[in-house]
């Protein structure tokens, strides 16, 4: 009877550790989502394309 205790007490704290990670990924989604994000990442691609195109016209 004391293994199945145990065993239980162990599952429940394995869930509650699972629960927790869920939670930690739902803030990071969130953060991901926002527009601010999005804006900057648009601008980190479209630097990185301008530097590219720059570099090109300059071999040519």
């Amino acid at each position: 009877m004391k293994d199945v205790e145990r065993e239980l007490k162990i599952l429940n704290l394995e869930r509650q550790i699972a629960w927790e990670e869920i939670k930690g990924l739902k803030d990071d989604y969130a953060e991901d989502l926002k527009p601010a994000h999005w804006i900057q990442t648009g601008l980190n691609f479209a630097g990185k394309y301008g530097v590219f195109m720059l570099l090109k016209k300059i071999i040519k």
